[in-house]
């Protein structure tokens, strides 16, 4: 792919709350359908390809809220979250093909296989890591059968279906793209078999590049290609000194004590290998968050999952997202505190910088009538 080629931009919905600062509640604001919904519609307008909505017992259901906001948007795609080992393959299908036609073909599917032992035991999943892979396997193996049109006749060491067949199957063909993300030579077998879009949190362009080398290398064992995407964080303002006094700021409220539980959490409990990669980028230090050109390890201080995010100015920015693209790189799922402010913040200073179109001018900033809104609403607004 060519990197001067404009990526595909993803958004994010923060489906567990959000907010000017990590590690606090000063200024939350909670997940209220009304707020996702502002963002949704924002980064509709703006030109965003499409949003993520993550999954967990801290998040609001994926499958639900992406059902309620897909009729307040007219373009963006919707990637949604499904956990393998949380129902069966049968029910995920319907579900997929429900969302499917009533999005009109803007569903894309995020299969997560989990990694916190405690999170996964509350959806009565404790099997081992090596395990809930093995789990996924057999899932999507049946899961692609059904949207297929195939009988799903399958007979596994986890999962067993047994000619299921769907009445309203999904538009896209076969079925919605699978999109997937892990480190671990487990979860890279199974991207290998079944996965559309790789997955990989932001680290260093020659870490990415390694890891990508290893799926290309799978996936043609099995006879097929798979593309690549990037989750990452953004940060970025008119100038250099301005985007990283705004990173300075995001974890001013911070403290050390909270790194060190954070950290223990993901180092000691969770069972993720991408996320220890990420952990072991700064391992913890204040002083080791710089970690590539514009790269910064500030978020995973705290944040479990994408712990980095490009900060600079839009043509260094710019220059990072080029030299993703140019080992592989076509979709950056990105975010930035609060959601909603930065949607408009990265679509005014970043996209021309990358060739990314608008439909309408962002400075504009105004709701489509169709929703019942007229100017956009202020912070307190947003949170209530």
């Amino acid at each position: 792919m060519s990197s001067k080629r404009p990526p595909d931009l993803y958004w994010y919905l923060p489906t567990h709350g959000d907010g000017p600062y990590l590690g606090t509640e000063e200024r939350h604001r909670p997940a209220t359908i009304g707020y996702l919904g502002e963002i949704a519609r924002a980064a509709d307008r703006l030109g965003f390809k499409g949003v993520l909505l993550p999954t967990g017992t801290r998040c609001e259901d994926a499958w639900i809220v992406a059902a309620a906001l897909i009729p307040q948007t007219r373009r963006l795609r919707f990637l949604v979250a499904l956990r393998p080992g949380s129902g069966t393959p049968a029910l995920f299908a319907r579900h997929a093909a429900a969302l499917d036609r009533i999005s009109d073909g803007r569903v894309l599917v995020n299969v997560v296989t989990g990694a916190d032992p405690a999170d996964l035991a509350g959806d009565g999943n404790t099997l081992s890591h090596d395990e809930r892979y093995a789990q996924t396997d057999e899932f999507l193996t049946i899961w692609r059968r059904i949207l297929s049109g195939q009988a799903a006749d399958f007979n596994g060491k986890y999962l067993s279906a047994h000619g299921t067949d769907i009445s309203f199957p999904p538009i896209q063909k076969p079925h919605p793209p699978l999109w997937f993300g892990g480190s671990s030579d487990a979860g890279i077998e199974v991207a290998a078999k079944h996965i559309d879009v790789y997955l990989s949190w932001g680290e260093p362009l020659e870490q990415v590049k390694e890891k990508f080398d290893r799926v290309r290398a799978r996936a043609a064992a099995q006879g097929r290609s798979v593309r690549f995407g990037l989750r990452i964080n953004l940060i970025v303002r008119e100038t250099e000194e301005e985007a990283w006094a705004a990173a300075d700021r995001l974890i001013s409220r911070v403290t050390d004590d909270l790194i060190a539980e954070a950290q223990h959490q993901f180092t000691s409990v969770s069972e993720s290998v991408g996320q220890k990669r990420i952990s072991a980028l700064h391992q913890g230090r204040r002083d080791r968050l710089v970690i590539a050109p514009n790269l910064w390890a500030g978020l995973g201080l705290v944040r479990g999952g994408a712990g980095t995010a490009l900060v600079g100015s839009p043509d260094n920015v710019a220059a990072r997202i080029r030299e993703y693209q140019a080992i592989g790189v076509e979709t950056f799922i990105t975010s930035a505190y609060p959601h909603l402010e930065e949607a408009f913040n990265v679509a005014e200073l970043l996209f021309p910088k990358l060739g990314i179109d608008s439909e309408s001018a962002p400075a504009e900033r105004s709701w489509d009538l169709e929703f019942g809104r007229g100017a956009v609403p202020g912070v307190a607004a947003s949170a209530s």
